[in-house]
This record gives structure tokens, sequence and C-alpha cells, in this order.
């Protein structure tokens, strides 16, 4: 029989089974806990040996203390540092609310051209493609060294442009503390479909507009990284990002067609952002991809910087308004209120010498918006309304009925542009979107506070939450675009002014107990603009008394106030006319009178020739020498010849301004010798636009053009023949009308020796010089006898034709 066992035996055994599982306990918990600490210690090691202290930093700051919203890394290589890398960060990389840094191959140093580019270069990595490793590396150095300072992590190309205001806006309304996973969402074009190693409801975030992901994100994925480098499927880097997010974060890349067009990726390739950029696409996207050239990535933000320089001047337009409106309330004037104000605020108006402009800005920007802002005091005063069709109708304008102008289309695009966009603003809180689809027809003014507009709208109405519906509606819209006050850069020689420098400078003068001029005079400091000395160069063939009135004004303008200017008269025999003599008469009393005066005569040989006297001028003229081709016929002031120096730039542009040609007096019935010359209306007279004789360059762009050609003989065509010659250089052409150069009027005579060409040219001079559209009107409406004469003669050449 067996033994029963005592009492004594089972309590024995008891404790020593206790005592040998907590021995086994203790000994697992320190071997499991030394194994995690070497592996600890060995990944923390390799880790660090790989992508931190063997990376090459340059001005990349790495003791931020702070937290900051986004870290952008920026994946470039060693062949773009200086001219993508640079451009991105000399543009939108400046604005980051964040920081940014490049990163390239692992020989990679920072391009001369651009010494403050902050670059890392990763080690054991190359600039090959695809650049699956670079762009995991990348993410694995961002968390290693910023992993505790932001919020957001973007990953981006060094050929897409960020609107970092609106990545701001919307990252701020996005909680950081989720994982998430945005970018725009993809799963391979119609080649790729089915061969990513996708499931049907996985997808990836397309990595060309640039991928956002949170600090828990990047928290989940990295400890991965060298996992998901480890297992590939696919050549495509943003492919595989979003397979290794998918697995380890547990998140899709975020399904919204919304993505689309905020993170926007334009399939033209080379040519997107080339053309015209007033563009819905463009204006609503927060990333713009690709600009594959920097010259179209400083366009493009010089673009965006426009459109913020229009959001602030009509946030001050809104402040202006509400300080005339708050004047209103109080019953006070606008005056009154902002000198009080001043007063008491000294922040908001520290320099108290702008007070005056600020209250001239409140009283006109001020007024509110409407179509009735601007009340006529009288009938004269009544701004008729343009018509917009198809055509544009307007009473003003002597053709009333003509194509819209291409300012005017561009005006109506961005009007309708900005309202739709007012009009969908919460369209996806509503449920509904709406659609334009044609203007019909519309009115347009401008007064004095602005631009009025009235435009009667086609509309497509859609709404896709609920019962869906789509239904085509009319919406009048009522605009008012206010003008926002004047701008004023002031250039020379094409170079902007630093007015901030000049002021700075002029302060520090004037702190000086000693005058500007106590030691020395100030009339021998260089002006750059006003120090350029005009050499007039005008040919001349009998005409004396239409050159004793150009001699006149010519010592009105230039001798008696001292305008730096010289005058060669290149004189040339007449068939009917001896003046040679009396012309050098007058031109020496006028050097006797004025001893500033420098004037040469030049004197050619043989027939009259335009072409051949002005090349006569210059030949006798040094290379540095400012020319002005004038006829005898201009009436010029001194306003006229400070554009001539403005807008006359050596080796880089030349000066064709646009003339105002004089009506026939006879059928105006005015009086030449009463009448102000610079009087400018369509009744007095016409711009000349095809008209290319007076002009303004340097003999060296002269020599460069290659000249006037000298086979051209009488008058007219040289100077055609010479702008086109000038629009072949490389040289830029600055054409605009000028009010203070006016050719006054005088009868044309046609050589019958002229060429068909140049024959076809000055018989159309003399009839566009008669009268305006609206006189020759008036004068057949008052004589019928006209209409019957014509009506008759083309009945007789109708009948002679068969």
């Amino acid at each position: 029989m067996r033994r029963h066992r005592g009492l004594r035996s089972a309590i024995i055994g008891f404790i020593l089974g206790f005592l040998f599982g907590f021995v086994m306990l203790n000994y697992r918990m320190i071997f499991n806990s030394t194994l995690n600490q070497h592996r600890g210690q060995r990944t923390s090691h390799s880790s660090n040996f790989k992508f931190t202290s063997s990376a090459h930093v340059q001005n990349v700051n790495l003791n931020i203390s702070q937290t900051n919203l986004v870290f952008v890394g920026v994946m470039t290589a060693e062949k773009y540092l200086d001219t993508r890398a640079k451009a991105v960060y000399e543009t939108w990389g400046k604005e980051v609310p964040g920081q940014i840094a490049f990163f390239s191959s692992e020989y990679s140093r920072v391009p001369n051209n651009c010494k403050d580019l902050p670059l890392v270069s990763l080690p054991t990595v190359d600039d090959g493609y695809p650049p699956q490793k670079k762009s995991f590396l990348m993410l694995q150095w961002m968390w290693n060294n910023f992993g505790d300072k932001f919020e957001w992590f973007l990953r981006a190309d060094d050929d897409v442009y960020i609107r970092t205001d609106r990545l701001e806006k919307l990252l701020r309304s996005v909680d950081s503390r989720k994982p998430m996973y945005i970018g725009q969402a993809g799963r391979g074009n119609s080649e790729e479909f089915g061969l990513l190693s996708l499931e049907y409801d996985e997808n990836f975030c397309m990595g060309g507009p640039g991928v956002i992901l949170s600090r828990e994100t990047m928290k989940r994925i990295i400890p991965h990284i060298k996992e998901c480098l480890k297992n590939l499927y696919t050549t495509h880097e943003d492919v595989e990002l979003g397979r290794c997010v998918r697995k380890h974060a547990g998140i899709p890349c975020t399904w919204s067609y919304e993505m689309q067009s905020i993170l926007y990726h334009n399939s033209s390739g080379e040519q997107a952002f080339t053309g015209n950029l007033k563009r819905r696409e463009v204006h609503r996207a927060i990333t713009l991809h690709p600009v594959k050239s920097p010259p179209h990535m400083y366009r493009l933000h010089n673009y965006m910087r426009g459109l913020k320089i229009q959001d602030l001047q009509y946030e001050r337009v809104k402040i202006h308004r509400d300080l005339h409106v708050m004047a209103e309330q109080l019953g006070v004037e606008v005056k009154e209120l902002i000198n009080e104000l001043s007063i008491k605020d000294t922040q908001q108006f520290p320099n108290k010498s702008n007070i005056r402009g600020i209250i001239r800005d409140a009283e006109i920007l001020g007024v509110p918006a409407g179509l009735t802002s601007f009340k006529p005091r009288s009938a004269k005063e009544v701004i008729p309304w343009d018509f917009i069709s198809r055509s544009e109708y307007s009473l003003a304008n002597s053709n009333p009925r003509r194509r819209i102008h291409s300012d005017v289309k561009e005006g109506l695009e961005d009007i309708t542009r900005e309202v739709m966009a007012s009009i969908n603003a919460c369209s996806r809180q509503r449920g509904r979107v709406v659609e334009e689809r044609q203007m019909l027809y519309g009115y347009r003014r401008v007064d004095a506070y602005g631009a009025d507009t009235i435009l009667d709208l086609l509309l497509v109405y859609r709404k896709y939450r609920g019962r869906k519906v789509t239904l085509p509606v009319r919406r009048h819209v009522y605009v008012h675009q206010h003008f926002t006050g004047m701008e004023i850069r002031e250039i020379v020689n094409d170079e902007e002014v630093d007015n901030n420098q000049r002021e700075l400078q002029s302060k520090k003068s004037s702190q000086s107990i000693f005058p500007a001029n106590f030691f020395f005079n100030n009339d021998n400091e260089f002006d750059a603009v006003g120090d350029k000395v005009i050499r007039f160069i005008l040919p001349l063939s009998g005409r004396y008394l239409i050159f004793e009135r150009f001699l006149r004004n010519y010592e009105e303008v230039c001798l008696i106030p001292g305008d730096k200017t010289e005058l060669v008269v290149v004189l040339y025999g007449h068939k009917t006319e001896n003046s040679i003599e009396s012309t050098v008469n007058l031109i020496e009393k006028t050097k006797r009178q004025y001893s500033n005066a420098n004037i040469q005569i030049i004197f050619g040989t043989g027939d009259f020739s335009r072409a051949k006297a002005l090349d006569l001028g210059v030949t006798n003229s040094k290379d540095n020498d400012l020319m002005f081709f004038i006829d005898v016929d201009i009436a010029f002031t001194s306003e006229a010849l400070e554009r001539v120096r403005l807008n006359t730039v050596i080796h880089r542009k030349i000066y064709f301004p646009i003339v105002f040609s004089q009506y026939d007096p006879e059928f105006i019935n005015d009086d030449l010798n009463t009448r102000d010359i610079f009087v400018i209306n369509e009744l007095t007279g016409y711009w000349r636009q095809f008209g290319f004789g007076i002009v303004s360059l340097y003999k060296c762009d002269y020599l460069t053009v290659g000249g006037f050609d000298m086979s051209i003989n009488g008058w007219g065509k040289e100077d055609v023949d010479f702008f086109e010659k000038t629009v072949k250089s490389n040289l830029e052409i600055f054409r605009a009308p000028d009010k203070h150069l006016i050719h006054v009027y005088h009868k044309v005579v046609c050589d019958e020796k002229l060429s068909s060409a140049q024959m076809s040219m000055c018989k159309s001079t003399t009839y566009e010089t008669l009268a305006s559209v609206e006189t020759l009107a008036k004068i057949i409406n008052d004589n019928p006898e006209y209409l019957k004469f014509a009506r008759a003669r083309i009945k007789k050449l109708r009948a002679a034709g068969g």
C-alpha cells in the first residue's frame, strides 16, 4: 500500500517550489532587460553612425529649443544645387513657418552662388534614380535631429513651389497629435495600375506636389525605416513611402478630391506654369508642381507676392473705410478723428509728418464701396457706361463699336474669378458648387474712385449632397473696384533708387550744425539723370520760318534754364527756298546771345535725305553721346527731355516716343498763332502710333543696330526700316505716348519722284492729318452735297466696273 506523505513534507515542498519559481522569474526579467539594453545601444549607435554623426551638415541650425510648425526637407541633387535648389531657397524657402533643409548625395557641398544654402549631405547616398534611399534616410535624419521640435514634416522636391502662408493656415487647422499622412492620393497611372503591389483599398501620396507627415506618423514609421528600405516592391519612392506608412502607422494617404487642387500637379511637364498664371488652379493651390526652370520659379514667386500685395492693399482700403464710417458715426470729420487718434495712440501713428497723407487717403480711399460713390455736380461730369457683349460699345470713343481690348477682357476675367471664388467659399459645407458658364453682357465705367462693373452671368448650380440637383441660373453681379492709392518708385538707368537709404543720408547730413553747402556747393553733386547731356540732331532743308519757331522753343526750354543740351543742325540746300545764309545768321545770333549755347552746323551735300542727314550728325558724335533725333516741326518741353534721359539707357534701351500730331486747323476752325500748342484731345489731333522718326539713343547703340539704310532717298520709310532693325536686335525698345512732344501741323507735299511705297505712306499721312472722324462726320452732315457727290461717284465707278 502507498504511504501518505506527512504535513511537514507538503509544507517543505511548497516553500521550495515557490523559491524556485521566484528565482526563475527574476532571471528571465533580468535577461530580457539586458538583451533589450544591448539591442537599444546597438541600434542607437548604428543609427547615429549612419545618419547623424557622418552626415555633412552646412547652414542648418541644430540647436532649436522652441517648438516650430513645420520642417521642410527638399530632395535635390548635386547638379541642381546652384540652380533649382538656389531658386527654391531664395523664393518660398525664405518664408517657411519653421525650417528648411536641402538633402543631397554624400559628397555634395554648398554652391558658390548661394553660400547660405542649408544643405545636408546624406552618407552612403548618391544621386541615382530612383531616390528611395535618399528619401527614407532624409526622413530618418529629420526625426533624429528635430523629432521633438516640429509638429509637421514635409517631404518636397526641388521643382515644387509652396505658398507658405496657405500651408501654415492648413497645418494649424489640423491636429498634429494624430497620425496624419497628407498629400494627393494616387494609385498609379493606367499603365502601372495593378502592378504596384497595392491592395484595392490602398493608396500612396504622390511625391511631386509634396507629402506632409505629422509628428505622430513620423514616430510610428521611423523605427521601421530599415525594414521598409529593405523590402521594396517598386522603383517608385513615393509608393514605397506610402506602403511603409500604411504598414507601420496604419493610415492611408488622405482620400480627398480637394487635394487635387490644394496640392496641384500640372501634367504639362516642362511647359507647366510657363504661360498665363491668372488661372483658377494657380490661385487655389498651396503647392504647384512641377516648376522645372529656375527663372519660372522666380516668376511664379513674384506673381504670388503680387497677389499678397493686392490682399494687403485691400486690407488697407478696408481700414480707411472703417475710419470713414467711424467718423460718420461720431459726427466728426475724418481729419479731426485721425488727429485725435494720433495724439492718443503713438504706436499706430509713429510718424507725425505722415498724418496729412493718412487723412488724404482716408478721405478718398475710405469712401464706401458702391456704384454711386461718385456724385456728378453737373451734366458734364456724368460718366457714361460702356456696354460689353461680343463687342464693346462706347459713347466716349470716336469708334462706338470695337473689339474688347485685352486689358478689359483680362479685367473681366479677374472679376469673374474673384466673384466665383467668393460664391464657392463655403460650398463644401453647404454641399453645393456654382460654376460659371458664360457672361451674357455687362456694363463698365471708371470714375474718380475706381472701376464699376455690372455683369449678367449664366451659372450652373450643382447640389451634390442629399438630393442631387443641377440647375442653370442667371445672376447679376455688381462690382466696385476701388483705387488703392499711388505708389511711386524712382528708376535711374533701369535701377531702382533706394529711397530709404537716400532719406537716411539726408537725415545724417541734416544733423550737422553747418548747412550742406557751407563748405561745398551742392550744384557740383552728380545727378545720374539730370547730368545726361542730350545731343539734338536736327536735319533741315529750307523752312526758315519753321526753324525760327523751333529755335525759340529750344531757347525757352534749354538755353534760358541752362539745361545740359547740345544742338547739331545738319543743313541742306533747298530747291526753291534759299535760306541757308539766314539760317546760319540766326544760329550765330543765338550763340552770341547765350554763352552756354552749344550749337553746331554741319553742311550736307547733294539732295536732301533725312537718313543721310541724321547719319551725318551721328558721325560727328562720340560713342557715349545721348542723341535725340528730332524734326523741325516738333515742339517740346523740359518734361519731354526728362523722359528722354530716363528712358534711354546705354547698351540696353532705346526710346521711341509716340508723338501727338495736330490736325489741319482749317478743318477745326482754329488759329495756330493763338492756340496753346499742347492742348490734347480727339478734336485737335491724334497719336502717331506708327511714326518712328523721333527717337533717342546712344551712338554706340545706333552702330550696334546697324544705322539707317542710306539707299532710301526723299521722304519717309527710313524710320520704319530703322525701327525694324531695332526690334531684331538685343536692345530693349520703350514706347509710350508723350504729351509734351507735339508735331505741329504743316501741309505735306508729296514729291512725284517718291517710290510707290513712300508715295502711299505720304498720302496716308496727308489724309490722317486732315481732321478727326467726328469733325469729318460733322462736315458731311452740315454739307449734304458732299454725300451726294460721293454716292454719285461710287455709282459711276460701279457702272464702269461692269
